[in-house]
């Protein structure tokens, strides 16, 4: 994939310093593109455990490759609890596991509303997170982009904990902690991507990692 990405694109990773190398983590990040998980998988330097969408696992030679890329997979539009023992399953032996909290990819690549599962994940097991911006992605489409070299930036940003306030309803909890989620991902887009969430932007945050 790294090979691809030098040679097809112009790829930059931004803050690569912010991932820890050992321990438990939770990767959190904006999705616009299918190459999105293996571009991820180049630009962090861990191994990486994916959720991946039910349907890339049904025609058996792509559930080879998606496999292969540490994917396992995961049943959209409510809660997998199989999915879910999985991923803290990978947490417990101290790996990797990539969400991608909107679910799906943006078609517009703006920012979406999240679903609960990234938050959920965190809370339940305390461990930290670490948000990532991908932006360019997008532009790889078809054949003939890859003559344009699209430039695709991953900007890493700093982990961090949810912060637990057990005097709340627990969905009130955990929406509040996936939008905080978002903003940590808004924080390291330009404002073109952010969507709803450019407004909830910490001032003074600089995009760039």
């Amino acid at each position: 994939m790294k090979v691809l990405l030098l040679a097809f694109s112009r790829w930059q990773v931004k803050g690569k310093k912010n991932v820890p190398r050992k321990g438990p983590l939770i990767v959190v990040s904006n999705h616009l593109n299918n190459i999105d998980p293996p571009l991820l998988g180049a630009s962090i330097p861990r191994d990486i455990y994916f959720m991946a969408k039910q349907e890339l696992f049904e025609p058996r030679w792509v559930r080879a490759v998606v496999e292969g890329y540490g994917a396992f997979q995961v049943r959209r539009g409510g809660l997998d609890r199989k999915a879910m023992r999985r991923a803290f399953e990978h947490l417990q032996e101290g790996r990797v596991v990539d969400m991608f909290p909107e679910g799906k990819r943006s078609t517009d690549h703006q920012l979406q509303l999240p679903q609960l599962g990234a938050a959920l994940l965190a809370d339940r097991s305390g461990i930290p997170v670490l948000p990532v911006g991908i932006y360019g992605s997008e532009q790889m489409k078809g054949f003939r982009s890859i003559f344009n070299r699209p430039r695709i930036t991953v900007n890493i940003g700093n982990p961090f904990l949810l912060a637990y306030t057990g005097d709340e309803r627990a969905r009130t909890r955990l929406n509040k902690q996936a939008d905080f989620i978002m903003e940590h991902i808004a924080e390291l887009l330009p404002e073109s991507y952010r969507g709803g969430y450019n407004c909830r932007v910490r001032s003074g945050d600089v995009n760039g990692g």
